[in-house]
């Protein structure tokens, strides 16, 4: 399964993440995001979405692994390894406007910072 995750590029860009090549996602505190986070797969797909400034869709990262944390197993551990920026950024109007965005949980609870994405909406986001 594809996610959106999203960071706020003043805090963590995704140009951080293609310095560092690797990251540890962490700050994540909502428990259905947490959910979300643990349930991530080695080798699934990302989206990296910047947040307050930007507002848009900007490049890909892939999960390298999933563990649970030493001192609260609650709070996974995800390691992000980056991927290629998108050809073309989609802002959020544009997000918000795509049919295949009509249902996503991403505007019906748009405070979260992890969303899992269909197979449908991760394609949109990537090749359109």
């Amino acid at each position: 399964m594809p996610y959106l995750l999203k960071t706020e590029p003043d805090k963590y860009s995704f140009d951080d993440l293609l310095r560092d090549k690797e990251t540890v996602w962490d700050g994540i505190k909502n428990p259905q995001a947490l959910i979300t986070l643990r349930n991530m797969k080695r080798g699934e797909d990302c989206v990296i979405y910047h947040s307050n400034v930007g507002k848009a869709a900007v490049g890909l990262a892939k999960v390298v692994s999933v563990t649970a944390s030493s001192e609260d197993p609650k709070i996974p551990i995800v390691r992000l390894k980056v991927g290629k920026r998108l050809k073309r950024e989609k802002s959020l109007a544009e997000i918000r406007e795509a049919a295949v965005f009509t249902r996503s949980i991403m505007f019906r609870q748009f405070r979260l910072s992890v969303v899992p994405l269909t197979d449908a909406q991760f394609d949109w986001l990537v090749h359109s």
